[in-house]
């Protein structure tokens, strides 16, 4: 059983190193620009605001980071986007292997979710919905661990703040999350009380 689990630890692995490999390599060779909403964020990322007429900084800020670092290499944004969704898929992981108590399952769920649209063809294309997406899976693995511990740990509720408002400040959507998770907890903790 071991051996079964480290087998399938690495073949998460390899497929996660692949993503990231395969759709940061073919937009940098098929691309001839960087895709426009890459391109708006590069524009904000130079005179970061706490917020634009369209979106909030985070999917400025974190291409801007990526621009001091590189310069204008496309492929260190192809990079960034993909890092972002490899990001969600190891939570998303980590999440269903403690839900689930099985590797095969989380394997599983993360093959699933390479089969949506959106964490595939679309990534390369940083913008506000690729920049949410490892918050979503942190905010929910950290509330995750909170709910399932015995004892709640300090470390786990200051992640959670912090990736709920950089979550947020990725996307104002991020806040019907937020809401679930309240809602789902207050529910819980009602039927625990009886």
């Amino acid at each position: 059983m071991i051996s079964l689990n480290r087998n399938i630890n690495n073949i998460f692995f390899i497929f996660i190193l692949s993503h990231l490999l395969v759709w940061t390599v073919i937009p940098t060779i098929t691309n001839k620009n960087l895709p426009l909403d890459v391109i708006e964020a590069l524009a904000w990322g130079s005179n970061l605001d706490w917020g634009f007429n369209k979106h909030p900084p985070g999917s400025a800020f974190f291409p801007e980071v990526f621009f001091q670092i590189f310069g204008a290499q496309d492929w260190a944004y192809y990079f960034l986007s993909s890092l972002f969704v490899v990001i969600s898929f190891y939570f998303v992981f980590k999440v269903a292997d403690e839900i689930l108590s099985d590797k095969l399952l989380s394997l599983f769920s993360v093959l699933i979710l390479e089969a949506i649209y959106f964490y595939n063809f679309t990534t390369p294309e940083f913008n506000v919905n690729v920049c949410q997406l490892p918050f979503w899976s942190l905010v929910v693995y950290f509330s995750w661990r909170i709910y399932s511990s015995k004892e709640i740990k300090l470390l786990d509720c200051f992640l959670i703040g912090l990736f709920s408002a950089v979550g947020f400040l990725s996307k104002y959507l991020f806040v019907y999350l937020l809401a679930s998770i309240f809602f789902i907890l207050y529910i819980f903790s009602i039927n625990q009380k009886r």
